[in-house]
């Protein structure tokens, strides 16, 4: 009996022996979200992104994003990471007062107030929720990602730097790439800016911005490359925040000729949205001078903004906001602005040259589908989805592109 035993045993241990070991699971995919800032819908068919054409034909392309109102980076770019509008997130516009704060002015140009966690704790971006269930992030840019959001940054993340190339940038995120699978951030996004910079300054329709869109599909390509040399599988999201649209001096709204320039503060006076302060006791007479249809432009209370525009509850709007006709500006000689542009955008965001780009390609991903236009709140219940982790609350909609992901 026992030498049955031994030999049960023998026979046991070879078999184990012979069995071969299991091989490890192959990491998830990085998702990696690209914000190419200014890039309009229709850009990708003018033949100068061959990489982002053969993303989206061999991925998900949708017709438009339409981007949250105002129409403006720093608001559209923190909708699509915590998927809720600027009026519930905080960021209403690029320049803001909050009125417990009214000697503070959140501007780009102030980097120690731009970078204040007061501006930006009305919602937690999406590396925020993602640190907190243990899942690694990077920013390669992003507004946002270089303040402490309720104590959180990225894991990996730099300070806004313009004159950093756009090559520069991937050669990055590729960096980041070639850590261990454990070390390897799972969520990163990256930034590009010179798209928009060149459609302000030279127009959209301009020889800078084609040139402009080459440099950075020739980024995406060096993108794609280092990710298949390093045998990274990634799914990649690339979006924009808005469009743009020409604009000129023969398009000009003058704000002094409507109304006396001592009867109101101005918070928001970039040309394309004006956000106006009535001085106490004048609030009849600037409201009876701005209020309602005036030639190219359309002002209202900001709690009577249209409905679409969501737009209107939070203490960060001005009292009465004016809205010019896509193309047309607002100038004041009161208030001269240092900036001669070509191109504008903060536009109605439902006019198609604030159209945003929304190109999707990666094992997630369905082969050739094409979606219909859609608001961008929608991406953020994407990107939490393919992650895996549960959102926050939003108002986006995953039903709106899950026909975008593989069943």
């Amino acid at each position: 009996m026992n030498a049955l035993r031994s030999l049960l045993v023998c026979v046991l241990l070879l078999a184990a022996c012979a069995t071969p070991p299991r091989e490890a699971a192959a990491p998830p995919p990085v998702l990696i979200l690209v914000s190419i800032d200014g890039f309009r819908t229709d850009y990708i068919d003018r033949g100068l992104t061959p990489t982002l054409s053969s993303l989206a034909e061999g991925g998900v392309r949708a017709d438009a994003m339409r981007p949250s109102f105002p129409s403006v980076t720093f608001p559209n770019h923190y909708t699509l990471v915590t998927g809720l509008r600027p009026d519930r997130h905080g960021i209403v516009n690029n320049t803001m007062v909050d009125p417990t704060r009214p000697d503070a002015v959140f501007k780009l140009s102030d980097r120690v107030e731009a970078t204040n966690p007061f501006w930006w704790e009305g919602a937690a971006p999406l590396w925020v929720t993602a640190e907190a269930k243990g899942v690694r992030t990077a920013t390669m840019f992003w507004p946002g990602s270089e303040v402490a959001i309720r104590g959180v940054r990225p894991r990996d993340w730099l300070p806004f730097n313009q004159a950093m190339p756009s090559q520069a940038r991937v050669d990055q995120v590729l960096a980041w790439m070639e850590r261990p699978a454990q070390e390897r951030p799972r969520f990163v996004t990256l930034y590009f800016d010179i798209v928009d910079t060149q459609g302000h300054v030279f127009g959209p329709d301009s020889a800078e911005v084609n040139a402009a869109l080459g440099e950075v599909d020739a980024a995406m390509a060096s993108l794609v490359a280092g990710l298949k040399a390093r045998g990274v599988a990634a799914d990649l999201v690339v979006v924009s925040d808005h469009g743009m649209a020409a604009v000129g001096p023969e398009r000009s709204i003058d704000l002094d000729a409507l109304v006396a320039p001592d009867a109101i503060t101005v918070p928001w006076m970039a040309g394309y949205l004006l956000g106006v302060t009535p001085v106490a006791g004048r609030e009849a007479a600037v409201e009876a001078a701005l209020l309602g249809r005036r030639g190219p432009m359309e002002c209202w209370r900001k709690r009577e903004l249209p409905e679409r525009f969501a737009f209107g509850a939070s203490p960060r709007i001005p009292p009465i906001v004016c809205l010019p006709d896509t193309g047309w500006t607002i100038v004041s000689a009161a208030r001269p602005s240092r900036y001669a542009s070509k191109g504008a955008h903060g536009y109605d965001p439902q006019h198609p040259d604030m159209g945003a780009v929304f190109v999707a390609n990666g094992p997630s991903f369905r082969a050739g589908a094409r979606v219909p236009p859609f608001d961008n709140v929608h991406v953020y219940p994407l990107l939490t989805h393919i992650l895996g982790v549960a959102p926050e609350p939003n108002d986006g909609d995953l039903a709106v592109l899950k026909p975008a992901l593989r069943p």
